[in-house]
């Protein structure tokens, strides 16, 4: 095959369909290709290199050209390719079912392995409302979510989600899907003045949306430990613990989706863990693999697998790929790295490192909030530092697209700008990363940010 570069841009632009893509971008620019990475960086094909500081896709947790992943995946590649977990089990899910349950909270025992994180999701509402329907309470099925919220592409993944702009032009999706507040205090509407309060108001507003919708009617309340669509938004003191209180008064299932923030993101296994409330389930991806293979799971109480236990009842419900024997033996390995090398450790010892690398831009007058935790962080950009005023549609759309994504990765920063929300500079470095790279990312974000108020 010729893998040229002129063969390369030309076959990506006639054949390549690429995943939230304007390819009009690249009527008359070269498609960005990477082709290989070490560490926290990967080079293109003109042997440029960058700080991977999204992770890939809040991904990568040990980061690039592990041969200790590879060696994993091609040993089991070998020894048994494939096998589905239709009605048999292979070696490696098991184990991989076990380690996962041992390291999550309470008694979410029972691992159902998916391809990625949206199918997750798309598992947890199933698994809710089949639940309810063999437990007598067949009209649960509704779910609650948060604002600005994103939980998958699938069509109930999508309907879960909260943002608007994603979701209609594949209208109509699946109903009975229901938004309240999310937990941005940096714009809160209510109790401005007290996090804590904030939290706490922001958790009742649940038990609104359950009472208007009808507690015999809500299934499931999906939530992320920190929302990361909108620019990382941490849960105030106390907001998930009052949540638990809400979903044990009206029997709603509470979901922890963290697809981006299980695995380290936020310096433990789980991030309900770090904020100490215990889901009925967790859904996961992402970093379970770090990136060297695609896995997901949803993680489920016994209670949740119990009526499934008995008689002719199954959870019919599955997918080719959940579990795949190569993926589970890089999971595996992927979790012995994290034990071995104290990756867990590592964040909770370097994240407030990170905070104050990344909070000397509030000199900056375009920077108007710095937050997030572990190695998981937003920077929400502004007009007026003073009013909090945002950019609007057409300000955003200049300042993100027409020069913050572009200037960011030719300064050699692979990062994210995003407008879901408010607009942000979305940051979730490798696992593995320093002080070094901390000071590297913050040095890049000061010239291009400069740069980009002097242009406003």
């Amino acid at each position: 095959m010729d893998t040229t570069y002129d063969h390369l841009q030309q076959a990506a632009k006639d054949h390549l369909w690429m995943h939230f893509t304007r390819h009009s971008t690249y009527d008359h620019a070269e498609v960005p290709v990477i082709v290989r990475g070490e560490g926290a960086y990967i080079w293109d094909s003109h042997g440029k290199r960058y700080l991977d500081a999204l992770a890939g896709l809040f991904v990568s947790q040990l980061g690039h050209g592990r041969e200790d992943l590879a060696d994993a995946a091609a040993a089991q590649a070998r020894e048994l390719a494939f096998m589905p977990l239709w009605s048999y089990a292979h070696p490696k899910a098991i184990e991989l079912a076990q380690r996962v349950a041992g390291y999550a909270p309470g008694d979410l025992n029972r691992v159902f392995f998916t391809s990625g994180g949206g199918e997750a999701v798309e598992t947890a509402w199933k698994l809710a409302k089949n639940y309810f329907k063999l437990t007598g309470k067949p009209m649960k099925h509704k779910v609650i979510s948060r604002t600005i919220a994103y939980h998958g592409t699938t069509a109930g993944a999508l309907s879960i989600t909260g943002l608007p702009g994603l979701k209609q032009q594949f209208e109509p999706l699946v109903p009975s899907t229901f938004r309240v507040p999310n937990t941005n205090f940096y714009r809160a509407p209510e109790r401005a003045d007290d996090l804590e309060a904030f939290g706490l108001w922001a958790a009742d507003q649940i038990a609104v949306a359950i009472e208007n919708e009808g507690p015999d009617t809500v299934a499931a309340v999906f939530l992320e430990p920190v929302q990361n669509a909108g620019g990382c938004f941490p849960p105030p003191p106390g907001y998930f613990q009052r949540v638990r209180e809400i979903c044990d008064e009206y029997d709603v299932l509470l979901v922890s989706d963290e697809v981006i923030c299980a695995f380290g993101r936020l310096g433990h296994m789980f991030g309900a863990e770090r904020y100490g409330y215990q889901p009925d389930i967790i859904t996961c991806a992402k970093g379970i693999t770090s990136g060297y293979a695609p896995l997901g799971a949803m993680i489920a109480t016994d209670r949740l697998m119990a009526p499934f236990l008995e008689g002719t009842n199954s959870f019919a419900h599955g997918y080719t790929f959940g579990g795949h024997p190569v993926s589970a033996a890089v999971a595996m390995a992927n979790l012995d790295a994290f034990e071995n090398e104290g990756i867990l450790e590592h964040v909770r010892d370097n994240e407030g490192a990170f905070r104050a690398t990344l909070e000397r831009l509030l000199d900056l007058p375009i920077v108007g909030d710095v937050r997030g935790d572990g190695f998981f962080y937003g920077i929400e950009l502004v007009k007026d530092k003073e009013t909090k005023e945002s950019f609007n549609d057409a300000e955003s759309e200049k300042l993100l697209r027409g020069y913050l994504s572009k200037a960011l990765y030719d300064e050699g920063l692979y990062c994210r700008a995003d407008d879901r929300g408010d607009p942000v500079i979305q940051l979730s470095p490798p696992l593995i990363c320093t002080q070094e790279h901390f000071d590297e990312i913050e040095s890049i974000l000061r010239v291009v940010l400069d740069k980009a108020w002097s242009m406003l």
